[in-house]
Parts: C-alpha cells; sequence; structure tokens
C-alpha cells in the first residue's frame, strides 16, 4: 500500500454517535421550534398532534440533545476532554490560519498554511461556537421549561436569550455543513466522522502539526515528496 493510500485513525465510534446524535437532535429541536416561534409555522401543529404534543418533542430532543457529552464523559472521556483542550489552546499558527483562510474558504488553494493541530483553528472557532451556543440554549432553556424555579426577570432574560442563540447555532451549523459537505477542499473530512479515519495525506495538508506527531511516534510513514524526472 502506498503512503497516499494510507488512512490514519481520527475519531472513535463513541465521538461519531456523539456527533450524529447531537446533530439529529438539533435539527428535530429547530423543526419542533418553528411553529413555537411564529404563528407562521402553526400549520405544523396537526402534523405533530398539537400543541401540547409539539411541546413534549421539543423537550425530549432537548434531553437527546444535552445526553451526547454526558455519555462521552463515561464511555469515552479522553476524546471529550483532548476536543475540551484543543479549543481552549490557542496559538500563533491558529490567528495566522485565519489571516490565509479565505482565500481556501472561497475554493483556492493556500500553499504555506500554518501547520494546525488536530482540531484546525476554524475547527476550534466552530466548536467554541457551538459550546456558547449550547449553554445558551441548555441555560434559557431550563428556566422556560422550570419558570416556577426562577425570579421573574431571569425568566424574562431567558426568552430573547434562546431566540439569539437560536439563530446563531443555525448559522454556526450552516458554516459547519458548507465546510464539511460543500467546500471541494474539506470534503473529505466527512470521511472521519463516518468511518472513523481519513488519508493521511489530508492529515499532512490540513493537520500538520498533528501529522508530524504521528510520524515522531511511529505511528505512520512519513510521506516522501514525489521526484520529477529531469524532463519534468
Amino acid at each position: 500500500m502506498s503512503n497516499r493510500q494510507q488512512t490514519v485513525k481520527r475519531f472513535s465510534k463513541w465521538v461519531i454517535i456523539a456527533h450524529w446524535t447531537n446533530a439529529l437532535a438539533f435539527f428535530a429541536l429547530y423543526i419542533t421550534a418553528l411553529p413555537l416561534y411564529t404563528d407562521f409555522f402553526s400549520w405544523m401543529y396537526p402534523i405533530f398532534g398539537g400543541p401540547e404534543n409539539l411541546r413534549l418533542l421539543h423537550r425530549i430532543f432537548a434531553v437527546l440533545f444535552v445526553l451526547p457529552p454526558i455519555v462521552m464523559l463515561f464511555v469515552d472521556p479522553k476524546s471529550l476532554f483532548h476536543w475540551l483542550k484543543q479549543t481552549l489552546t490557542w496559538r500563533k499558527e491558529d490567528i495566522l490560519f485565519f489571516v490565509k483562510f479565505p482565500k481556501e474558504f472561497f475554493g483556492g488553494h493556500v500553499k504555506d498554511m500554518p501547520k494546525q493541530d488536530f482540531f484546525n483553528a476554524g475547527e476550534k472557532l466552530n466548536s467554541l461556537l457551538t459550546i456558547t451556543c449550547a449553554a445558551m440554549l441548555i441555560g434559557s432553556g431550563i428556566v422556560m421549561w422550570m419558570p416556577e424555579w426562577f425570579p421573574l426577570a431571569l425568566i424574562q432574560w431567558a426568552y430573547p436569550i434562546h431566540n439569539i442563540a437560536f439563530g446563531l447555532s443555525v448559522a454556526v451549523v450552516v458554516g459547519h455543513i458548507y465546510l464539511s459537505l460543500g467546500h471541494p477542499g474539506s470534503k473529505v473530512s466527512m470521511q472521519g466522522m463516518t468511518k472513523g479515519d481519513v488519508p493521511v495525506k489530508y492529515a499532512k495538508e490540513h493537520h500538520g502539526k498533528w501529522y508530524d506527531e504521528l510520524v515522531a511516534k511511529g505511528e505512520i510513514k512519513e510521506e516522501k515528496p514525489v521526484k520529477k524526472g529531469k524532463g519534468a
């Protein structure tokens, strides 16, 4: 097998399960929230059996949305804390990433992109925004779900906070989907979140620091540049 055909494990099965469970819950929450958010979608009530059933479904999916990180604490804490540590660790190369990234975002190829960690700076930013939105949604959602436990001022703030987090999270998800599925340079990243592994070539190009660590540990063979003939 050639070096270019090598793959390296990126995510455990529990990370994959947690990711897709969270994604499913988010979209289910989005759909069940629409008629609760505006009368424009009131036609959806009969589909779900009326307002009460819709509220019940929304709360069930809310619990499902919260569960993945809690389950990860027990089944794969190493991956969970690695993700959190990477998300909160920012270095010079992460800042430089955003200087170079706009060209790549619009389909260009950046040759001198600073070497990135297991999670690149874009993924770190996405994770920070995701955590922030989730905290706002969950915190305000709990207040809205059980208002009898909280003071009136907090209840009044919970609704606009929930709406702001809702709008921001949709924007984050749209960007995440584009870079995972729509962007020509990042589509292969979806393989990591479905099969758990990615090509070594992808790791080298998008996560250079992680690639160097794997080579240093002897977990993969270093890719050698292809030598061109004299007439090339």
